[in-house]
């Protein structure tokens, strides 16, 4: 039986942020579309405001599938996961085991191009670097988005994930704060000049 898609539907599933009060729920599924988004964004900012020369396309299908082991494995917290180097490396051999159980759910014919994906090649390194970013920048929209709401659970996790992007010396995610991050938290006539 070929289940990897009907797995990866189970997204929507996994909850994240579970040890936070939401004012919103996130599931893993909106968090995987937005890393995309996201990804794909500053791999065009690379391409077109830093003359590299980056594989767009390939960032967003990284990003879409960046936690998808979390389907097996749920979402960690962070603080558990990073907690110190055993746990850390004992979670990474999980999330390996996790992606070799997903990748045995496609046919024989298909497994080489999704471990591509699943499997982090050294030629993609910055790419993936790219869509680390976006994990952190996805987190970040989540903390201000929740701060809007008067939600001040987030406060100190917004406060952590601008200087995590920040210690990432990354010029995309620097040029991706200051073209589209003070949108975020606006309404909608805000956002569209009252024109919708």
């Amino acid at each position: 039986m070929n289940s990897f898609f009907a797995m990866m539907s189970r997204m929507k599933y996994i909850d994240r942020w579970a040890l936070m009060r939401n004012s919103r729920n996130e599931n893993l599924s909106e968090h995987s579309l937005e890393v995309s988004m996201i990804a794909h964004a500053l791999a065009v900012i690379g391409n077109s405001c830093l003359g590299k020369e980056l594989d767009a396309g390939k960032a967003a299908i990284l990003g879409m599938y960046h936690d998808a082991t979390e389907i097996i494995t749920g979402d960690m917290p962070t603080p558990v996961k990073y907690y110190n180097s055993e746990i850390k490396n004992t979670y990474k051999d999980i999330e390996h085991k996790a992606s070799q159980n997903l990748l045995g759910m496609l046919p024989k014919e298909m497994r080489k191009s999704y471990l591509e994906i699943f499997e982090k090649q050294e030629e993609d390194s910055y790419l993936w670097k790219l869509v680390k970013a976006a994990d952190k920048l996805s987190a970040y929209i989540k903390c201000v988005e929740e701060e809007q709401t008067g939600n001040l659970e987030f406060v100190r996790a917004k406060e952590q994930t601008i200087g995590h992007i920040k210690r990432m010396e990354l010029p995309e995610a620097e040029l991706f704060l200051t073209y589209f991050m003070d949108a975020y938290g606006k309404n909608l006539d805000e956002l569209t000049g009252g024109e919708v």
